[in-house]
């Protein structure tokens, strides 16, 4: 259900070309910070609905990140799986050529579900360079495979153990998820010295008490499909992840993976969320009252958006990382030293404070 409150949404967007079939909407929440900035998902069950609560979860994550961006989401209504290569090229350029009297005033796309580099070439080349990110390298892009969602859910992870006055350097991580932000997350906090003792993706579980070893993960994972095969470590359920007693957490592939079953059997001491919405505020809570810190999705996972933004601007790569680590560190501890102050949960101070950068953004 949309529901309508002081910050949003200012627009919906219905949309349809006749000739592809093309159907899709686009939600700009609010847009007091900048133009709307979020990604375009293709699936047969998106919805209008769906694209504001994305949007919503945008604007939230723009304004902790303090970037010139509000919040915004796409949907394109197909099934990739059911389109010729060529036919879904068709609806892009359709897609593309519907947005193109808000974009980039009003709205900046980006890839998500089913919508990768290829798509952005085709939007950039329609609409021009500043309305889309994620565009391929040759043309100016700064693409997420470069790690950057991974850096900023490592980095979240790093102050969230100085914050509990934990040693990172042999702290023990078991990370849900070996795609694009789960490598990466891994890659830099094992250079850091951490300790991963447990990593799944879809087939199962892989765990070693002693550590695993990034590199040869990635080799296994490249030849066989599946981390399950490595031979470093016992294979397991994937969703035995969730019980094992490490200093961190991180759920890093879907949403919904903590719930009333499992959240009581839960033995970390921090949960960093690298997924988006891993699990219900109301589940947060359990935890909170439990003692252990929830970094939330929007705090952790921002690195992405932040990649995005250093794009948007024609920035080098090497300001990314930069801008990457001076911002997730930085509003990492101010979530935690909040939530810590005011005695509520990380979500709930993240809340207030990209709820007061927006509202004093609107009262100008």
């Amino acid at each position: 259900m949309i529901e309508y409150d002081e910050f949003g949404p200012e627009k919906i967007l219905g949309i349809y070309d006749s000739k592809t079939k093309m159907k899709g909407f686009v939600v700009m929440f609010n847009t007091a910070l900048g133009p709307a900035k979020g990604g375009i998902r293709m699936s047969p069950s998106a919805s209008q609905e769906e694209a504001f609560g994305l949007a919503r979860a945008m604007a939230w994550k723009c304004a902790l990140a303090e970037l010139p961006f509000g919040g915004g989401k796409s949907v394109i209504i197909a099934d990739p799986k059911k389109l010729t290569q060529k036919e879904k090229e068709e609806i892009v350029r359709a897609f593309a050529r519907a947005i193109k009297p808000i974009s980039p005033s009003l709205y900046v796309a980006a890839p998500d579900i089913a919508m990768g580099e290829d798509e952005m070439r085709i939007i950039a080349k329609e609409n021009g360079s500043k309305s889309v990110t994620g565009k391929p390298k040759d043309i100016g892009g700064l693409p997420h495979e470069l790690g950057s969602t991974g850096y900023g859910v490592a980095l979240a992870t790093k102050v969230a153990a100085e914050h509990l006055g934990i040693n990172l350097k042999g702290a023990t991580v078991a990370i849900e998820g070996f795609g694009n932000v789960g490598t990466f997350t891994m890659k830099f906090l094992e250079e850091w010295g951490a300790k991963v003792v447990a990593v799944s993706d879809s087939k199962g579980m892989i765990h070693n008490k002693n550590g695993l070893d990034y590199k040869k993960l990635i080799n296994v994972k490249k030849k066989s499909g599946s981390i399950t095969d490595c031979k470093e470590g016992m294979k397991h359920e994937g969703s035995e992840l969730f019980e094992l007693a490490v200093d961190f957490l991180i759920p890093g592939a879907l949403p919904d993976v903590i719930t009333e079953k499992n959240v009581n059997k839960i033995k970390a001491k921090c949960i960093v969320e690298a997924a988006n919405i891993p699990m219900s505020h109301e589940m947060e809570h359990i935890l909170h009252e439990r003692k252990i810190l929830v970094v939330p999705d929007f705090v952790a996972n921002a690195g992405g958006v932040i990649s995005s933004y250093v794009e948007y601007i024609n920035g080098a790569e090497d300001y990314m990382w930069k801008l990457i680590e001076e911002k997730i560190t930085k509003n990492t501890k101010i979530v935690l030293e909040t939530a810590k102050k005011e005695k509520i949960t990380p979500r709930d101070a993240a809340l207030k404070i990209a709820k007061d950068r927006i509202r004093k953004a609107m009262n100008k």
